[in-house]
């Protein structure tokens, strides 16, 4: 038998979650590498917006209004800034306390496990972690640096060579929003020691469905990817030409020509749009379900019935990122949980005891984000 045979052959041997998982893992890599990308040219944006604030801040009677916006974004540019600085430190700090030199250098197959600073910068973008009080994006602050920690960890430790422990230790810091990204591969551990096949087929089929959902988000986003550094590029050059006909306006404002005064208000939205591009999110690698989402569903709660959802706030959130847009059945409800209250891994991640009332919970959470109503 040739080798393409054999090769074949094995590839036939593979079950349908085995294949899926496959096909997801594969995205999750040509992911990684656009956000890389990304990162190179959200940097040059960066340096050139920072290079046009410099030569802003030197002229003198700019009209009050535009000041004021140029210093908004000023702001939202520099907390941009940091918040990729904060990214790669929390990481690098992380793998090295939790998991060790070692598992820093392994060779994942993906750009993020050495996070140099334009990864950080492209993962910052992707998830809009930068804000000044109003958030840009669906998350805000810590859930936004979370769910960038969360890919990091998920996609690139526990995916690329890690191993469980990575993933675990990457877990405890980044809360149940990392666990979304590196879930299946806790809950795909179990079931190699799942010994009823009915059974272990129904739990096959869910995750398969899973698999090739999140396959169909990570392609969807590198297309949203791939649109965001086309537009960078783009501004990138008007960016550049501004610089060089600012230099040429002199530094007062009022002795301006007309249409000087008029290209640099020009320059004031090009700058608005380039900054809009550096920190609004890519949206396709958001979470699906989000703690505001957690939050409306319980204040139209009756106030009796919210002390179970608070107490179970955090695996609710994240069992509804694990099956948003998944349909379960009576039977695939009872055997989800009862392997999960048989998964070691799981339980230790999410620290809680689990029950069928906690898969009923994530179905009304999820059945009121797609059509609210009040709840009694």
């Amino acid at each position: 038998m040739n080798i393409l045979k054999q090769v074949e052959l094995m590839k036939k041997k593979k079950s349908k979650l085995e294949l899926a998982q496959e096909q997801a893992q594969a995205v999750i890599v040509k992911t990684n590498e656009k956000i890389d990308e990304l990162g190179r040219y959200t940097e040059k944006i960066y340096v050139n917006l920072e290079t046009i604030q410099k030569l802003f801040d030197v002229i003198r009677n700019v009209p009050h209004e535009q000041r004021i916006q140029y210093e908004q974004m000023k702001e939202v540019q520099l907390s941009w800034k940091q918040q990729a600085e904060k990214i790669e430190a929390d990481y690098r700090t992380f793998v090295v306390k939790n998991v060790g030199e070692a598992a820093a250098g392994v060779g994942a197959g993906v750009a993020v496990v050495a996070l140099g600073p334009t990864v950080a910068m492209g993962v910052a973008t992707t998830f809009g972690v930068a804000s000044t009080g109003t958030a840009i994006s669906t998350l805000s602050g810590a859930a936004a640096t979370n769910a960038a920690l969360a890919w990091l960890g998920g996609g690139a430790l526990v995916a690329g060579g890690g191993g469980m422990a990575a993933g675990e230790a990457l877990l405890a810091l980044v809360g149940p929003v990392g666990w979304v990204v590196a879930g299946m591969a806790i809950l795909g551990s179990s079931l190699l020691f799942w010994k009823a096949r009915d059974e272990k087929k129904c739990l096959e089929t869910v995750y398969t469905l899973v698999s090739k959902r999140d396959t169909k988000s990570y392609e969807e986003a590198i297309v949203e990817i791939n649109e965001r550094i086309t537009r960078i590029q783009d501004e990138n050059k008007k960016l550049a030409e501004a610089i060089q006909k600012i230099k040429t306006f002199g530094i007062d404002y009022n002795r301006m020509t007309e249409a000087q005064q008029y290209e640099l208000g020009a320059y004031v939205n090009l700058m608005q749009s380039s900054t809009q591009l550096l920190v609004n999110p890519i949206v396709g690698l958001l979470p699906k379900y989000t703690e505001k989402d957690f939050e409306d569903f319980i204040s139209n709660m009756n106030e009796s019935g919210t002390a179970y959802y608070m107490e179970h706030k955090a695996l609710l959130i994240t069992l509804a990122n694990l099956f948003y847009e998944i349909s379960l059945d009576k039977k695939e409800k009872k055997i989800l949980t009862k392997s999960l209250k048989e998964n070691k891994n799981f339980l230790h991640a999410v620290k809680k005891d689990f029950d069928e009332e906690i898969i009923k919970s994530v179905e009304k959470c999820l059945q009121y984000k797609s059509e609210p109503l009040t709840l009694q």
